[in-house]
Formats: structure tokens, C-alpha cells, sequence
């Protein structure tokens, strides 16, 4: 299948997106711009809690395709986003605990694809990503991650850490990855579970990282010292699904 990440650019054109309801992954506007069709599309925008970016002039003209941008540029996602409620339900459904991935501002297309295939081949639920500082669902995301998008739900949330706590309330665990941790083996990592994976080069943020009930290390006795982020979230999400299985 063939997936289209959308750029629309021009005032009506991106004021029609969204009041046609089209998922819009991020807005770009010409900084200082207020006049009424600019105010018309930002309310618009912030209606579906749409990430804003005030930008110059010579970036506007950077990201445009067309060259008649009139000062905003949006876009439109390739992939329809789903509601942490679907991946519950999905979860019920298999008579199964929740198993849901949280990345951490993953924001290369490539490895943002690998783990959504993943997380369908381990059986994970879904897969939580933050707004801001993190890629969403691009066509490269989409064709990386090889049709798992058909299956895997994939929602969007403005802070991850609120998230986690809310869906604590719910009974779910959380665990992530990083060095300092206990070694995943010595972990109970079954029952409702969300796996917190961080990015490429920070791993997972303070805050977030407080959130969790568990810090999970993944051994290593190479001469480097850290794992790609789609290939750590591999190993530890192996591990959550031998435990899962072996119950």
C-alpha cells in the first residue's frame, strides 16, 4: 500500500483541513502574522490541539512545495491516530493484560516505524507518543513500519508523564529503559505493563522517568555502550513478552 504524507499550504486550503476534520500533525505560521484568515486557521488549530510553530519567513519558504505558502503551511498526517481507550479495548478483546509502548520524543521516521512493527509482533496494544519533540505518523513511518499500522493503534498525547499517571489509576505498571536500571531479568514484568522507551540520544526525560515503577537495564559486554532506540525497545519488549508467555 502506498502511503501519503500531506503537505497544504495556502490559507483556505489549510483552513479547510482542519475544519474537514483531517488529522493535522503540526501548523507552521509566519511569525507576527494575526490577521483575520491567519486567526480564523489558529483557532482552528488550537481547537484540535494542533502543535503551532511561529517561524520566519525564509523557513516558510524552506518548507514550502508550491512557492504560494500565504504565510502557513500544515501537515496533514499519513495515518489516522487512535485513543488510548482503543488499545484497552483491543486488550479485552484477546482476554488479555494491557501491553502498550510509550516512546519518549523518538524522532527518527526509521526507528519510529521498526517499533511500531514490533510492538504488533510482540502483541503489544498500542503504541503512545508525545505531541511536541517527537515524529509522528510520516509516510516513511508508515512504509518502515510494514503494515503493522493496519493493526497497531498509535495515539497521540500533549504530556506522557500525565498519561502514565492517569493510566496508573487503571492498575498499569510502568517500566523503562535505561542503564542505571535493575537488569531486566531480575524484573516481574508481567500483568498490565507500558514500556517507556526514550530517544535517540537523551534516552528517557527526568520526569518521565520518575513516572515509572521500574527501571529496566538490558546487558552488555560489547566495547559500546548503548542500543539503537528501535533495537533496545526490541530486546526489553522480548523479554516483557518470554515473561507474559511463560506465566
Amino acid at each position: 500500500m502506498r502511503y501519503e504524507e500531506f503537505t497544504i499550504e495556502g490559507r483556505n486550503a489549510v483552513l479547510e483541513a482542519f475544519r474537514a476534520k483531517k488529522t493535522i500533525d503540526k501548523l507552521f505560521v509566519l511569525d507576527g502574522c494575526q490577521d483575520g484568515p491567519i486567526r480564523s486557521i489558529t483557532r482552528e488549530a488550537r481547537k484540535q490541539d494542533t502543535i503551532i510553530n511561529y517561524v520566519s519567513k525564509e523557513r516558510l519558504n524552506q518548507l514550502s512545495e508550491t512557492g504560494n505558502h500565504q504565510g502557513v503551511i500544515a501537515y496533514a498526517a499519513a495515518y489516522e491516530y487512535a485513543d488510548i481507550e482503543d488499545m484497552f479495548r483491543l486488550a479485552e478483546e484477546k482476554g488479555e493484560a494491557p501491553f502498550i509502548f510509550f516512546l519518549d520524543g523518538i524522532e527518527d521516521p526509521h526507528n519510529l516505524g521498526a517499533i511500531i512493527r514490533t510492538a504488533n509482533l510482540v502483541g503489544a496494544h498500542g503504541v503512545v507518543i508525545p505531541k511536541r519533540r517527537a515524529v509522528g505518523l510520516t509516510a516513511t513511518v508508515a512504509k518502515t513500519s510494514a503494515g503493522a499500522l493496519h493493526y497497531t493503534p498509535v495515539a497521540k498525547v500533549t504530556n506522557l508523564a500525565n498519561t502514565m499517571e492517569e493510566l496508573k489509576k487503571k492498575g498499569m505498571w510502568f517500566v523503562c529503559a535505561d542503564m542505571g536500571g535493575e537488569t531486566m531479568y531480575n524484573l516481574n514484568l508481567t500483568g498490565p505493563i507500558g514500556m517507556v522507551v526514550g530517544n535517540e540520544g537523551e534516552g528517557v526525560s527526568r520526569l518521565v522517568k520518575e513516572t515509572c515503577d521500574m527501571v529496566a537495564s538490558i546487558p552488555m559486554k560489547g566495547d559500546i555502550d548503548s542500543l539503537n532506540a528501535s533495537v533496545a525497545t526490541g530486546v526489553l519488549a522480548y523479554e516483557i513478552l518470554r515473561q507474559r508467555l511463560s506465566k
